[in-house]
């Protein structure tokens, strides 16, 4: 028994190592798969990966397509697709995929990948910052992205494009990659940029134009060519040009040439041939050849399809008619881009999804037939509107000032109003504000969605300034968005801290310099007052001091020297400390308070508002040498009555619109019912009398003041950067009611910024006018007691949105007059220069203007002058 087990145990063994040794000889490691032998099927028996850290193992396996127990064919097409499919993945730099193994039918294989180099560090050579900036954005190379050759290229060709677009098109661009020696698989890219010259415009050749002159075609010194903005370099004509080359300029300008031709009825105008050739390294040669055709004209113009407005309605409005030249540009804005344009009369009516096709139905030798196709379709009625992105005031404050609210019949018109009064509001980012309309065909509504962007637009106002008696401090709060009712916890929607979320507005100011001055005001306005009506409510009070220097400063050294200094007698120093001669029994002091009411009207449209506003100041006078009245009380109680019309599309930087003011102020006319005789009153300052007879005479000031103030707004240029004409009239006239009886306080103090200053001003209006010295119009003790201004001024935007810059240029005259009937508007005092005007949210507007004044005043001569503007449009 036990000789049969151990032979049973030795078959067994046998058996075993036999099949060992099979399975050992049917393993070949590492097999070399020939290309020219017969393919023979396999399973593959496992997947091994190597050579990328960071990654799972069975994410990478995964781009192969490859599985364990899959069939395959060695040689085949499933491992040649694999390495392909990582290829195309373009993150690595080396694949191979090797067999390690092959037992029987089964292959074991083994992926090697090589991870294409990271970026650490991006070097833009030979740029500006702001080029650097915008190559960032344009060329999609990131820090720590992995780089591949396609990348390269496309960054390579669109920063060729980037510098045409600029006018450098022999800019020449190279990316150099190297190894980051610091890191591990990391390479550093240096972008290297050659900008070469801006090509420019050498000549422009045209062949065969008659009907538009090359003069035409190329513009003038002052005048637009019909090729826009290529225009040749080294000529006269376009001296003030753009002369720089750009394939979308030509292209632009191609265009802009045909479209010239079609507006003078040249319907099949064409460029046959054009060419741009190189010069030389800066400059490229423009030809064009043109067949200009037929000049066309109108025969004969059919409406069809109009139910809602008759035939002679919609062809009055359009205005061209049988005989015109078939002008296609002026068509179109007849048609749909004018405010009183045909399509206008529909889209402001409800007609939301009317259509007009202009359709050219017969053509006879120069003759065109005209059908106007019109689809009116049915009214659209508001549906739902939304405010989206508003975080600064409730929304009750914003729907308020929709004139597109839901139920009402679509318009277009006050769908561009609305967006003027949200503009308005000063809450939202100005150029941002655009409604979003979304018809809805199936039920004939509208839906309307205002995505608005909320901006801070209160101000903190911190500044230092000089003045004669030293430093001058000044401080100021001006809050834009403020709520009385949650001051006093009066609204249920409140839930911050601060009392905001109305748009009301509450200003506070303090200006000082210690000793010799000081200034306070408060001032609270809405223009909802109770939140119902646009009714206006205005409330403010200030308070001033200013002390006078002792008698012992005038006879000082310090004064003798600085009075020489002014006349050319010495060359003494300029400064002195005015503390020394500090006379607090010499001052003036003024306190006053207004109430204001204002209601917008309906007529004759409601752009138009009229205001009232009932206003006390109370002059406290004591040893003032400086004015009729040295020593005494003056009141002034008065009642003022504005009309005006505000029409702007922007706060900030007006495109269009017009501002309009007609004021009139006016007391009580006291010299009628008070008995006095102010005929024959003392005359001779040094008497006993004349003080107190002064002081009698100017208890009540009585006057009444008119002003009529004027902007207008036009853009010369189209888009948003824009050039615009700002144009501005004003005059200013203070009567009187008794003639021995003239107001000394209100009146005009003219020249210079326009900014107020505590010196001088206060008890006077103060106008500006740049190029001659501040109130140097009205000087010597003079008083205006008439002016008129006007101007003329071209603005041009850098930068808008929140933070808005622009330069301007000007061209303005006026004059001042110490009595209304030598007011004379022919006899004006002319000034020209240029600046610039930057608004910052939380400062307000800033600016400085450089003038030349051309007339002398009082022998003066204005000359050159550089103006300060702070917080204020001058």
């Amino acid at each position: 028994m036990n000789f049969a087990k151990r032979l049973f145990a030795l078959a067994i063994a046998t058996v075993l190592c036999n099949m060992a040794m099979m399975h050992a000889q049917d393993k070949i490691v590492n097999p070399e798969i020939s290309y020219a032998g017969n393919p023979r099927s396999v399973t593959i028996g496992g997947l091994a990966i190597s050579g990328i850290e960071g990654y799972e193992d069975y994410m990478l396996l995964s781009i192969s397509g490859l599985a364990e127990g899959q069939q395959i064919t060695l040689p085949g097409n499933e491992i040649t697709d694999a390495v392909k499919r990582y290829w195309r993945h373009g993150l690595f730099s080396e694949v191979s995929i090797a067999a390690d193994s092959l037992v029987g039918d089964k292959v074991y294989l083994h992926i090697y990948l090589k991870a294409r180099p990271r970026v650490s560090t991006i070097n833009y050579i030979g740029l500006k910052k702001s080029e650097k900036e915008d190559m960032e954005q344009k060329l999609g190379l990131l820090k720590g992205s992995q780089i591949t050759p396609n990348m390269i290229a496309r960054a390579k060709t669109l920063a060729k494009k980037y510098f045409d677009e600029k006018g450098f098109n022999n800019a020449e661009i190279s990316i150099r990659q190297r190894d980051d020696v610091a890191q591990k698989n990391m390479v550093i890219l240096d972008v290297d940029v050659d900008k070469k010259s801006k090509m420019k415009v050498h000549s422009i050749i045209l062949d065969g134009n008659e009907k538009l002159s090359d003069s035409k075609i190329k513009g003038g010194l002052f005048s637009k060519g019909a090729l826009g903005k290529i225009n040749e370099a080294g000529k006269f004509y376009s001296f003030f040009k753009s002369k720089k080359y750009t394939p979308e300029r030509y292209k632009e300008a191609k265009q802009s040439l045909i479209d010239k031709y079609n507006e003078l009825g040249y319907r099949d105008a064409d460029i046959t041939v054009d060419s741009v050739s190189q010069f030389d390294d800066k400059h490229v040669n423009v030809y064009l050849k043109i067949d200009e055709g037929q000049k066309y004209y109108i025969r004969d113009i059919k409406w069809v399809g109009n139910t809602v407005y008759n035939t002679d309605q919609l062809q009055s409005v359009l205005g061209m008619n049988r005989g015109d030249t078939y002008n296609q540009k002026l068509l179109h804005k007849r048609l749909s881009e004018d405010e009183d344009a045909v399509g206008n009369m529909y889209w402001n009516n409800g007609y939301l999804f009317y259509n007009l096709q202009p359709t050219e139905v017969d053509i006879k030798g120069d003759s065109i037939d005209l059908e106007m196709r019109i689809f009116e379709g049915q009214q659209a009625h508001i549906n739902r509107v939304r405010i989206n992105g508003n975080d600064r005031v409730y929304e009750k404050v914003i729907r308020r000032e929709l004139r597109t609210k839901p139920g009402d019949l679509f318009s277009k018109e006050s769908l561009q109003r609305t967006a003027r009064e949200l503009a308005t509001m000063g809450h939202f980012d100005l150029e941002s504000i655009n409604p979003d309309v979304k018809p809805n065909y199936e039920d004939g509504t509208v839906d309307i969605n205002w995505d608005l962007v909320s901006k801070s637009n209160d101000q903190v106002e911190l500044s230092l300034g000089w003045g004669q008696t030293g430093v001058i401090g000044r401080v100021g709060l001006k809050l834009n968005n403020f709520s009385m009712a949650n001051l006093f916890n009066k609204n249920k929607e409140h839930r911050g801290i601060m009392p905001i979320g109305d748009g009301e507005v509450m200003s506070l100011g303090a200006q000082t310099n210690g000793t010799y001055y000081q200034s306070y005001n408060i001032n609270y306005s809405t223009g909802w007052f109770g939140g119902k009506r646009p009714v206006s409510l205005n409330v403010g009070a200030f308070f001033s001091k200013q002390t006078d220097v002792s008698s012992t400063y005038y006879n000082s050294s310090y004064y003798n020297n600085y009075y020489n200094y002014l006349y050319g007698y010495g060359n003494s120093g300029y400064y002195n400390n005015y503390e020394n001669y500090y006379d607090p029994d010499k001052y003036i002091q003024l306190f006053g308070a207004s109430l204001g009411w204002g209601k917008r009207l309906n007529w004759p449209d409601d752009y138009f508002q009229l205001s009232l506003s009932l206003a006390y100041t109370r002059y406290m006078l004591r040893n003032w040498n400086y004015f009729l009245i040295t020593t005494g009380n003056c009141n002034n109680l008065n009642l003022s009555v504005a009309l005006t019309r505000h029409s702007v599309d922007n706060q900030l930087f007006p495109r269009k619109g017009s501002e309009f003011e007609l004021s009139l102020s006016i007391t009580p006319p006291w010299s009628a019912f008070d008995g006095k005789d102010y005929e024959h009153l003392a005359t001779n300052y040094k008497s006993a009398t004349y003080q107190k007879e002064q002081q009698e005479k100017y208890r009540w000031i009585e006057y009444h003041k008119w002003k009529f103030k004027s902007k207008t707004y036009t853009a010369l240029t189209g888009g948003q950067k824009c050039l615009v004409l700002m144009t501005r009239v004003e005059f200013g006239i203070l009567g009187h009611f008794n003639k021995y009886k003239k107001s000394p306080f209100e009146t005009y103090y003219m020249g210079g910024d326009g900014m107020s200053g505590y010196s001088t001003t206060y008890a006077e209006e103060t106008i500006g006018l740049r190029g001659y010295e501040n109130g140097s119009l009205t000087p010597n003790g003079a008083t205006g007691y008439a002016y008129d201004r006007f101007a003329v001024e071209l603005r041009y935007p850098f930068l808008l949105g929140n933070t808005t810059i622009y330069g301007l240029a000007f061209a303005e005259a006026g004059n001042a007059w110490s009595d209304t009937k030598d007011l004379n508007p022919f006899d004006m005092k002319r000034s020209a220069g240029a600046g610039v005007r930057i608004f910052l949210p939380m400062v307000g507007l800033m600016g400085i203007d450089w003038a030349y004044g051309f007339d002398k005043v009082y022998g003066t001569k204005g000359g050159s002058q550089f103006h300060f503007i702070l917080g204020q449009e001058f």
